[in-house]
């Protein structure tokens, strides 16, 4: 294309050089160029301006809002901290408390269980010498009724006079328990 333009200005005899445009078209050029910058200047850059100016200041507003909900979050950690030690120690002093309760209840039980037991041994013992005092004169009376079967068979006679009859079976009881003592102390 240069070789066309460069044989084109040759038949027109011209000198002029093909790279440099013509002066009106310089001026146009100048014109157009002014009139665009002018307007960029007055009507783009402002809004340009104007978008970057809020984006800034939405950015700077992010960043704020960011370190304040760190801040917080931080300040809820610590607090959730602090209560988290708190409800540990109560629920240490809880179960402190549990135990001791336990012990306390424990050591009532076996206190109880040792009276009732008490009780019912003292109750035993009671019920043991009664029946043993009862055996103890059913045994005397019958054996009473039988020595004096026994004497009367021997004598031949029977005796009739209670009081004298209780005082030989007493007498002989006597002497019967005084022979087992006497075994026992050997």
């Amino acid at each position: 294309m240069l070789n066309a333009l460069v044989t084109y200005a040759a038949e027109e005899g011209v000198a002029h050089n093909p790279l440099i445009p013509a002066w009106y078209d310089i001026i146009w050029s100048s014109v157009c160029f002014i009139v665009i910058l002018f307007i960029f200047w007055k009507v783009a850059l402002p809004r340009m301006k104007k978008l970057l100016d809020e984006r800034s200041t939405a950015i700077e507003g992010n960043i704020a809002k960011a370190d304040e909900a760190q801040r917080k979050a931080e300040a809820a950690l610590v607090e959730y901290t602090a209560q988290l030690a708190d409800a540990r120690k109560e629920a240490g002093e809880i179960r402190d408390a549990a135990r001791e309760d336990g012990r306390k209840i424990v050591a009532e039980a076996k206190d109880s269980a040792t009276v009732e037991a008490a009780r019912l041994t003292s109750t035993a013992h009671a019920q043991i010498e009664a029946e043993r005092q009862t055996a103890f004169v059913s045994l005397r009376s019958e054996v009473g009724t039988l020595a004096l079967d026994l004497a009367g068979g021997v004598i031949g006679e029977t005796l009739s006079d209670d009081k004298k009859a209780q005082a030989v079976v007493d007498r002989f009881l006597a002497e019967l328990e005084a022979s087992e003592a006497a075994k026992a102390t050997k």
